[in-house]
């Protein structure tokens, strides 16, 4: 029986994708080829229902069990066997699925400023052509509406920073020991360093791994009238794309994705406006944070804090 001996359970936008990538090249450890296979996010079949994309995302769950378990039936004798999906931190049933399946596994966490993360979850959504509000104040007032819905966790903007009570209750299931808590700005600025304390935490050899390659980075989409004619058509075929095979949907979203990032640019940061408009959902769960993990995010509640990366 093949099952995880850790998890990077979290935080979308916040480096899962590249402390994968570093962490699949070490030769103690194994992680499934598949990235966010998702199993633990439900107890059966995926919902069938969403925003645009979604139905091709719930496509794509390793929802049956035998097929998790080959997922690491390639590992070497002796290897640690891991996965990434960054949304098992966020889905409270998750916890308590992973807690009966493998209760010893070990969890990774990679948590970003809250108001940083949301702007880059909506900035990636934007950028594949998904998103339909230019301006991300207004998406996030959509959110409500869209989780009522039942559009899919990706689209949960300021939800998914909500840590402290994420945190609190993972900690029903788990122990603190069990736990690995991360800043997305320690990968950035350290990713040796960062990767040698994931080497620690799992109890293998560090130095193996001192550059982190970049991942899931989409380019900037400028809100011009010909890019709201292709997101038109990818929001759309977004929508029935689940209807045909996935060949067929890359053929058809391939070439627009290619127009839709042909220019090249950085992608806006978040507003002084924008950070003093939307800080205060987070301020009471980023002190909850700080006091159930005993680590300090003080700078993530000053009206002053900018982060550099996108």
């Amino acid at each position: 029986m093949a099952l995880p001996d850790f998890l990077v359970a979290g935080v979308p936008k916040a480096g899962t994708s590249a402390l994968h990538a570093a962490l699949v090249r070490h030769p103690q450890l194994f992680l499934s080829e598949v990235k966010e296979p998702k199993f633990f996010l439900s107890d059966g079949p995926p919902p069938t229902n969403g925003g645009p994309g979604d139905r091709q995302t719930y496509q794509e769950h390793v929802w049956r069990r035998e097929e998790y378990e080959a997922l690491f039936d390639p590992a070497p004798p002796g290897a640690l066997l891991g996965e990434a999906t960054p949304f098992y931190l966020y889905d409270r049933e998750a916890h308590s699925r992973i807690h009966r399946l493998v209760p010893k596994a070990k969890i990774i966490l990679l948590l970003r400023d809250p108001v940083d993360r949301a702007h880059s979850n909506w900035s990636h959504l934007w950028g594949a052509g998904l998103e339909s509000e230019a301006d991300f104040e207004k998406a996030v007032a959509l959110e409500p509406a869209r989780t009522a819905a039942g559009w899919a966790d990706f689209w949960h903007y300021t939800a998914l920073g909500q840590y402290g009570s994420q945190l609190r209750h993972l900690l029903e299931f788990f122990p603190r020991e069990q736990i690995l808590l991360l800043q997305y700005r320690d990968l950035r600025d350290d990713p040796g360093g960062t990767v040698d304390r994931v080497c620690e935490f799992l109890g293998v050899a560090t130095g193996h791994v001192a550059r982190i390659p970049p991942e899931n980075v989409r380019r900037y989409v400028a809100d011009t009238r010909f890019n709201a004619g292709v997101r038109f058509l990818l929001r759309n075929g977004g929508r029935i794309g689940h209807h045909f095979p996935v060949p067929v949907r890359h053929a058809f979203s391939g070439p627009l994705l290619a127009l839709l990032h042909r220019q090249h640019g950085r992608r806006p940061k978040v507003t002084p406006e924008q950070r003093a408009a939307l800080l205060p959902r987070f301020v009471e769960e980023i002190e909850l944070l700080q006091e159930i993990s005993g680590e300090s995010y003080a700078d993530w509640l000053s009206l002053d804090h900018a982060s550099n990366y996108h």
